[in-house]
């Protein structure tokens, strides 16, 4: 069985890309597959913010040929965990869970560094490089706390 796991972050060409493509690169492509996605539609088609891009290849990972996209009620389905970034997209995504078990699917990413705090990955695209850096840092912290999980569950 094949695991997926959904990054969302507010246009999906920032912050869940990165997340993406961090998670990517730290399992296995024969039992998981990751995605990213955006609660807002403005980007879609898209490829990663440049300042994304560089970052991540700066760490040896390509995000280049990733194309943002708009969430969508069918990623409950689709998807066996997801991720958000920050509260305002915890807020917008939980809205749109058919149910119960489909909200509980729904996570905060920095939930699985520091569990209930509500820690928001900020948004680095009206700052410089050096706060893509940051979110990167933060990103690789709690994607490997991701992996490790995941890996538990699904050896």
């Amino acid at each position: 069985m094949t695991v997926k796991i959904l990054m969302v972050c507010l246009g999906n060409i920032c912050r869940s890309p990165l997340a993406e493509g961090i998670l990517q690169s730290k399992l296995p492509s024969d039992k998981f597959i990751v995605d990213s996605a955006g609660t807002g539609g403005w980007h879609a088609g898209e490829c990663p913010d440049k300042r994304s891009i560089t970052t991540a290849k700066g760490r040896g990972i390509d995000i280049s040929k990733q194309k943002a996209r708009k969430f969508k009620t069918s990623d409950f389905t689709e998807f066996d965990h997801i991720y958000v970034m920050d509260s305002s997209n915890l807020q917008d995504v939980t809205a749109l869970a058919p149910s119960p078990q489909a909200r509980a699917k729904v996570k905060m990413m920095m939930d699985e560094i520091y569990p209930g705090q509500k820690v928001d990955v900020p948004d680095p695209y009206y700052g410089g490089p050096e706060g893509f850096e940051h979110v990167y840092d933060m990103l690789d912290e709690a994607c490997t706390v991701v992996a490790e999980k995941l890996l538990k569950q699904h050896p």
